[in-house]
């Protein structure tokens, strides 16, 4: 887990919110809480094994207003050592986007639409 507060802090300049310890950190993104805890201790705690096989069904994503955000973002995660699971691209719905994982393999989508919104903290109006 402590590369992976590592990577978050280098890759994405986000700062760990509040005390954490070895077992969890917490980044608070404007509302949003994200949670680092080791895999293998929630798997127990949710009853659930451990390994994990492919894709989860489940991926995070930063939504950017600019194609040059995302590719500058991409060099960033890369630098700061994620892995580059696709590189940046044109989408078939009229965006641009790009997949990694960090350290400990969650995968997260970097992506931007010409028809996207955002309020003055720069965050995605839906």
């Amino acid at each position: 887990m402590n590369e992976s507060k590592k990577f978050y802090s280098e890759a994405l300049n986000w700062q760990p919110a509040g005390p954490g310890d070895d077992n969890i950190v917490f980044y608070n993104q404007l509302g949003i809480i994200l949670a680092l805890y080791p895999t293998e201790k929630l798997a127990e705690d949710a009853g659930l094994p451990a390994e994990r096989n492919g894709f989860s069904g489940v991926t995070l994503a930063i939504n950017l207003d600019s194609i040059n955000a995302v590719d500058n973002l991409v060099a960033k995660v890369k630098t700061a050592g994620g892995k580059i699971l696709i590189q940046p691209r044109e989408t078939f719905w009229g965006g641009y986007d790009a997949y990694f994982a960090d350290p400990d393999g969650h995968s997260w989508e970097i992506a931007w639409a010409p028809f996207w919104e955002y309020d003055e903290q720069g965050s995605l109006k839906l």
